[in-house]
C-alpha cells in the first residue's frame, strides 16, 4: 500500500521541537525527510535532557522518527555545492532558524528559486511581520504572546502556561498543513512558494475561543464563567477561568475516590443541559429536576458552586474510571484526568498506534507518540530516529548520484566533518 506522501522529498533544516514536529509528521506519511545536521554536533536536542550518557536523548528521538541524517558544513565551499545539489533534488526545504539565518548561509529565497523553481520553502518564525518579528521565541514565550497564558489559570492567580506544547508542536502541525497545501497547489501551478507559520499566530489559532469571548464581553458578562455566578464583576479583558468549560456548558474538575494520595484521582464533569435530569438521578437529587431553583440552566448559574459541590460528593465515592463508566451510560460528558503513566500503559492507545514502542541501536526500546492522524489507505509506521550522519554517504550516492570518487573528494574537503580547531602557536 502506497503511503500518502511517497515520492515527496524534504530537505530538513529544522532543530529542537517546532520544525522537527512538522517534518516528522510528513515522514510518517511517507515523505523522504533528509535531516541536515552540523558535523560532530547535530541537532542540539541530541544532547539535551539526556537520561543515558552518550546516547541520543528522548527529546531528539521522539521528534525525529522516519528521517535520514546527513552531516554537512554549509560554510565549507564543497558543502555549499552539496547543498545546492540537494535543493535541486528536493521538493520542500523546511527551516526554523532565527530571522535571516538562511540568507546569511548564502541561500535566500531568490537563490533557492533560481536553483529549483518548484521548491517550496517552509519556515517557522516566532512572530509575523511587525514590531517583534526579529525577536527570538520559545514555547512559553509563544504561549504568552498568543493569548493562551493570560486566559489559563485561576482568576486570583498568576497566568499559567500549559504542559501541552501548543507553541512548538502546535505550530509544527500548522506548518505541515501549509506544506501539503502548497504541494497540492504546485500540481496546478508548477511553481514553488514560501510557507510561513508564526508561533504567536499558531497559539492564537488554538486559543480562538478566548478571542471569541473577548468580543462577547463587550456585550455583557460571560455567564458560563464561574465568576458570573459568584457575582464578581468582569474587567475589560477575558479573565482566567480555572477549569470552567470553554464551550458554554459549565464544567469542573472534581475529586474522585483516592484523591488524598493520588494527584490524578480527578474527573472532568460537564453539567450539560440535555442530560441534567440524568445527572440529578445519578447523584441522588431527583427533586432538582423540577425545583425552580435548579431545573433550568439560567437559574443554575448562581448555584454552580453548590451544584458541583454536591456532584463532587458523589464522585468522591467512585474511582475516576468507575465514575466514567456510570456517567457514560447516560451520555453525561466527562473524562478522567489521565497521568502520563496511565497513558503510557494504555493498551488501547498501543493498539491504534497512538503510543508505539521503538527499538534504538544505542538506547534500546522506548515508547513514543505515533502518528495522531489516521488515513485508511495510507498506514503509518514509526521507525527509529537516525544516528548523527548515519545516511550521509547513502544520500550522496542514492539521492545526488555522486560517484565513489566524488564522495571521497567531499570527505577530503572537510565538508562532512567537524571544523578542525587550529592549534595555538
Amino acid at each position: 500500500m502506497t503511503k500518502a506522501l511517497e515520492g515527496v522529498r524534504i530537505l530538513d533544516f529544522t532543530h529542537v521541537q517546532s520544525g522537527p514536529t512538522c517534518t516528522q509528521l510528513l515522514a510518517w506519511f511517507g515523505a523522504d525527510v533528509i535531516k541536515v545536521e552540523r558535523p560532530g554536533v547535530g541537532d542540539i536536542t541530541r544532547g539535551q535532557l539526556q537520561d543515558i550518557p552518550n546516547v541520543d536523548s528522548l527529546y531528539f528521538t521522539m521528534l525525529n522518527h522516519n528521517k535520514r541524517s546527513i552531516t554537512l558544513d554549509t560554510k565549507n565551499p564543497k558543502g555549499k555545492e552539496v547543498l545546492t545539489e540537494l535543493i535541486k533534488k528536493c521538493d520542500v526545504l523546511v527551516e526554523n532558524f532565527g530571522p535571516g539565518v538562511l540568507d546569511r548561509m548564502g541561500f535566500p529565497w531568490e537563490k533557492i528559486q533560481s536553483i529549483n523553481p518548484k521548491m517550496i520553502v517552509a519556515s517557522i518564525k516566532g512572530f509575523g511581520p511587525g514590531p517583534y518579528e526579529d525577536c527570538k521565541v520559545y514555547e512559553n514565550v509563544a504561549q504568552c504572546t498568543g493569548g493562551a497564558a493570560s486566559t489559563t489559570g485561576f482568576r486570583d492567580g498568576l497566568p499559567l502556561v500549559t504542559g501541552a506544547q501548543i507553541g512548538d508542536s502546535g505550530t509544527g502541525l500548522h506548518l505541515a498543513l501549509g506544506i501539503v497545501t502548497a504541494l497540492y497547489q504546485r500540481t496546478h501551478s508548477g511553481k514553488g512558494q514560501r510557507v510561513t507559520a508564526a508561533m504567536q499566530d499558531g497559539v492564537l489559532n488554538l486559543a480562538r475561543v478566548k478571542l471569541r469571548d473577548q468580543q462577547r464581553l463587550a456585550h455583557g458578562p460571560l455567564k458560563e464563567y464561574s465568576q458570573f455566578g459568584e457575582g464578581i464583576p468582569f474587567g475589560d479583558a477575558v479573565p482566567r477561568a480555572g477549569n470552567d468549560s470553554g464551550g458554554g456548558q459549565p464544567g469542573r474538575i472534581l475529586k474522585c475516590k483516592g484523591w488524598e494520595t493520588d494527584p490524578n484521582a480527578y474527573i472532568y464533569f460537564i453539567t450539560q443541559a440535555p442530560v441534567w435530569e440524568k445527572i440529578c438521578d445519578v447523584i441522588g437529587e431527583p427533586t432538582w429536576k423540577t425545583d425552580p431553583n435548579y431545573s433550568k440552566p439560567a437559574v443554575r448559574l448562581p448555584r454552580l458552586n453548590e451544584i458541583f459541590g454536591r456532584i463532587e460528593q458523589w464522585t468522591m465515592t467512585k474511582t475516576k474510571f468507575e465514575a466514567m463508566e456510570i456517567l457514560n451510560k447516560d451520555d453525561i460528558p466527562c473524562g478522567p484526568i489521565l497521568s502520563m503513566k496511565e497513558i503510557a500503559e494504555d493498551q488501547s492507545l498501543r493498539a491504534t498506534g497512538t503510543v508505539v514502542e521503538v527499538d534504538h541501536p544505542t538506547r534500546g526500546k522506548y515508547i513514543s507518540v505515533g502518528n495522531p492522524i489516521k488515513l485508511s489507505d495510507s498506514p503509518s509506521d514509526v521507525q527509529r530516529s537516525p544516528l548523527l550522519g548515519e545516511h550521509t554517504d547513502e544520500i550522496l550516492r542514492s539521492v545526488l548520484g555522486f560517484s565513489d570518487h566524488q564522495v571521497a573528494d567531499i570527505h577530503k574537503s572537510g565538508a562532512l566533518d567537524p571544523p578542525q580547531k587550529q592549534a595555538a602557536e
